[in-house]
């Protein structure tokens, strides 16, 4: 005699709290604001990008790279879908922000109380934040 057992298999539905979802696109609004100006800034070299990159011994071109990157990167943290995409803005961000403070702690570039430094660190703290904050639908 053979028996069959039936399993009901339930799905669990992640509903993120209203508190965790206004974090997410507060913290994640922010970060893409402050990328898109940062880039726009470096694209169209104002506000003293050209004196911060030859500061920090880079040819000017790095400007319009940076740009270009950071202008899409914010554009990808923002855009419905394409969690892949999101995974790789977010590395991006985080090595580019990491990055900077590095080369201006070498270059002893540091800023005004080394705010050249902690800028940049403050920008890789938010795309973690982001990161972290991001529900489900936008994970991989």
């Amino acid at each position: 005699m053979s028996t069959i057992v039936g399993a009901e298999i339930a799905a669990k539905v992640e509903i993120p709290s209203r508190g965790k979802m206004i974090a997410y696109w507060s913290v994640t609004f922010l970060l893409a604001a402050a990328v898109m100006l940062s880039g726009i800034g470096q694209l169209m070299q104002y506000g003293g990008n050209l004196e911060l990159v030859t500061n920090l011994g880079y040819p000017l071109y790095v400007l319009t790279i940076l740009g270009i990157w950071k202008a899409l990167g914010a554009i990808a943290l923002l855009v419905p879908g394409f969690p892949r995409l999101k995974e790789w803005a977010h590395a991006g961000i985080f090595f580019l922000m990491t990055g900077a403070a590095l080369s201006h702690l070498l270059a002893n570039d540091n800023g005004d109380s080394g705010f050249a430094i902690i800028l940049p660190l403050a920008y890789a703290a938010l795309n973690i934040a982001s990161w972290a904050l991001r529900p489900k639908s936008r994970t991989l």
